[in-house]
């Protein structure tokens, strides 16, 4: 039998993963161990430190900081209803899920700036305020950056074409958000619920 009567085996085809998907893979990859190397800081220092963990200095307002936790976890819900507004076609409903999320970021923000002017210690009082200021001042930072986000996600539906076609965009910073929403849940359970 030569070669040209040789029946043809079809090639195996592979679907390559979208490239956003990949990008927003290894860039939530590097997030994790950028608040692995925090967490494991503060790990480090409070089995290290000699003397009370937290210091006697340090009240925390638990309860308040819980209210807070919740209007977080409550945004990664607004956020949830936005992406599948917009991938069922839904622009308004889109926009005003998320400007519902950003509302609740705003005000999970305003509580942390409260938070840092009230606390009662300071960066630099002792190890327990450094890693405290480092860890919530980051994941401020982050939240901060995923409503700034969601600002542009708004101002881009709200011109030009926008519909269910730009769904891989909104729910790559939904994951973003559902991330920081659970960095802050160990956040809290670490700083606020571990003495």
């Amino acid at each position: 039998m030569s070669a040209a009567s040789a029946p043809s085996v079809p090639a195996a085809r592979h679907e390559a993963a979208p490239v956003l998907t990949v990008g927003a893979v290894v860039w939530l990859a590097s997030e994790t161990m950028f608040f692995a190397g925090l967490f494991a800081a503060y790990f480090s220092l409070r089995a290290t430190v000699p003397g009370p963990w937290p210091p006697g200095d340090v009240h925390l307002d638990t309860a308040v900081a819980g209210a807070f936790t919740v209007v977080l976890i409550a945004s990664s819900g607004t956020m949830h209803r936005a992406v599948k507004a917009l991938e069922g076609g839904d622009v308004g409903r889109y926009r005003r899920w998320l400007i519902a999320t950003v509302v609740l970021a705003a005000l999970f923000l305003s509580n942390q700036a409260h938070e840092f002017a009230t606390v009662g210690f300071g960066l630099g009082s002792h190890a327990f305020g450094s890693a405290f200021f480092f860890m919530t001042g980051f994941h401020a930072l982050h939240v901060t950056g995923g409503a700034v986000a969601m600002l542009f996600m708004l101002l881009r539906s709200s011109v030009g074409v926008f519909d269910a076609r730009d769904a891989p965009g909104a729910e790559v910073l939904a994951y973003y958000w559902h991330f920081v929403d659970v960095v802050w849940v160990l956040l809290y359970a670490t700083l606020f619920l571990l003495r």
